[in-house]
């Protein structure tokens, strides 16, 4: 059984393509919702690539990891942002320092899910 504490396939390939992932994290109240998101970063061959109608594929990335949360009852509306909290975030120079934050912060890897299979408002 998959307990989350690895990368799948499908998510590290997303990740070293440059593609975002998140996962819904417990909130600090009820009336909250909170959500753990990674960003790969983006680079001038990147650019490039997507100039020439592609998408590069990149080992050596780093990461920026951002935990916020929200007001549920706005969460899934226009004006999300209103009340929003960022609890914390964090860069990760490469895939082994990502690990090493998510394990700091409590987050399995493979608790990550692509952004429109999450609830995640952004």
């Amino acid at each position: 059984m998959d307990d989350g504490s690895d990368w799948s396939v499908d998510k590290l390939t997303a990740l070293r393509l440059g593609r975002r992932l998140v996962t819904e994290v417990s909130a600090s109240r009820p009336d909250r919702r909170a959500f753990v998101d990674i960003r790969p970063t983006q680079s001038e061959p990147d650019a490039q690539a997507c100039d020439e109608g592609w998408v590069r594929s990149d080992i050596e990335r780093s990461f920026r990891l951002e935990h916020w949360e929200y007001d549920r009852e706005r969460v899934d509306g226009f004006d999300y942002d209103i009340g929003a909290a960022l609890i914390k975030s964090a860069d990760a120079t490469d895939e082994s320092e990502l690990i090493t934050v998510l394990s700091a912060w409590g987050v399995r890897p493979g608790l990550f899910v692509y952004p429109w299979d999450s609830g995640d408002p952004k």
